[in-house]
């Protein structure tokens, strides 16, 4: 069946599954605490957080975070470190720091209170049409669906599509095929019930439990046995790997740390001083004398490996026992370091190396 058939019908094909996948996701639904309460700020809180990380790792951050931040305003007004320190272990810090940007703009713009309608929400810092539709339709009752990798891979089974799902048109598609069918009174409801089944029962690694599916009668791809074949996408480039030699500068009980630079991967985030490659002993001595570091010994403290999503890092490190505290650094205590200072998990893996 063709792209166009499935998608340009007006929503005929999908209209059908609403009531079953609204009774099933009633009767099923997980008690995740953001939809204890649908206000705004907490739909977009949740939403946030979820990108790219697990319901089970997001829960405990997001009662810590509701409890320090309850509203827009305390986070508009939060201390940056604070902010980053709260998101530690979450990664992809660009999103927390776009938070309290659009916090700032919606004190600013819209007198604190956060914007109902699709298009102001979208032009907040940070969201992109998944999240703006899921705090539409989740938070305000509105029409617009929020369409992710969850969804598309529920769609793609249920209407065998071997549309490429990598391909923003087809989510465009998708989209609208969904807007068609937006049950009027239960949007938010509808809303979360597509994004349930893709995170518990179509499942994204393995096989679907297509015996607990609500839509199991209804699923073209169920019915020809070709789950496994949908959805379809296009290979990924390879990830690539980067050596690199960390540096764990130990002076009495300080730790040193450097600011990355602004922009790129970690901008802006404390790192323990980062080089590209891995160096060898000898030319690790000279680089530590051009930064001004007087050094008593310096040894191998091992490697660790860390995965972000285009890109492998390689971490050579050593640990430096310093005679001084070097300028160019920010020096830490070890217990400023555990409990004041937002270390990235790619840096703080290796505190294990730092000295007892």
């Amino acid at each position: 069946m063709t792209q166009r058939n499935i998608f340009n019908t007006g929503g005929a094909d999908l209209k059908q599954i609403v009531v079953p996948l609204l009774a099933w996701y009633r009767a099923n639904q997980r008690i995740l605490p953001w939809r204890e309460n649908t206000d705004a700020y907490r739909v977009w809180v949740s939403e946030i957080m979820l990108q790219q990380t697990r319901v089970d790792t997001v829960i405990p951050y997001y009662n810590r975070f509701l409890e320090r931040l309850p509203n827009i305003k305390s986070l508009a007004e939060v201390p940056e470190e604070e902010l980053l320190k709260l998101w530690e272990g979450l990664g992809y810090y660009s999103r927390v720091r776009n938070m309290q940007k659009a916090a700032r703009m919606i004190m600013d713009t819209f007198g604190g209170n956060f914007p109902q309608e699709y298009g102001d929400i979208l032009s907040l810092p940070g969201i992109g049409p998944y999240t703006a539709g899921a705090i539409s339709s989740i938070a305000f009752g509105r029409p617009v669906p929020a369409v992710d990798g969850n969804v598309m891979r529920v769609l793609s089974r249920i209407t065998e599509s071997g549309a490429d799902i990598a391909d923003p048109a087809v989510k465009k598609q998708m989209t609208a095929a969904l807007a068609a069918i937006y049950p009027a009174g239960s949007c938010g409801d509808f809303t979360q019930s597509l994004m349930e089944l893709g995170a518990i029962v179509c499942l994204p690694n393995g096989a679907p439990l297509c015996g607990r599916c609500p839509l199991n009668g209804i699923c073209r791809a169920c019915q020809s046995g070709r789950q496994m074949d949908y959805p379809v996408q296009a290979p990924k480039p390879e990830r690539r790997r980067e050596p690199k030699t960390v540096l764990l500068l130990c002076c009495g009980d300080f730790v040193a740390l450097r600011r990355r630079p602004e922009g790129g991967l970690l901008g802006g985030l404390w790192e323990f001083p980062c080089l590209d490659g891995k160096m060898t002993a000898n030319q690790l001595s000279a680089c530590l004398a051009e930064l001004g570091v007087c050094t008593r010994s310096i040894e191998k403290a091992g490697i660790q490996r860390h995965i972000f999503t285009h890109v492998e890092w390689q971490m050579h490190a050593y640990r430096v026992v310093c005679t001084e505290q070097a300028s160019p650094f920010r020096w830490v205590t070890r217990t400023a370091l555990e409990e004041q200072v937002a270390l990235p998990t790619a840096f703080r893996k290796l505190c294990r190396y730092l000295p007892a």
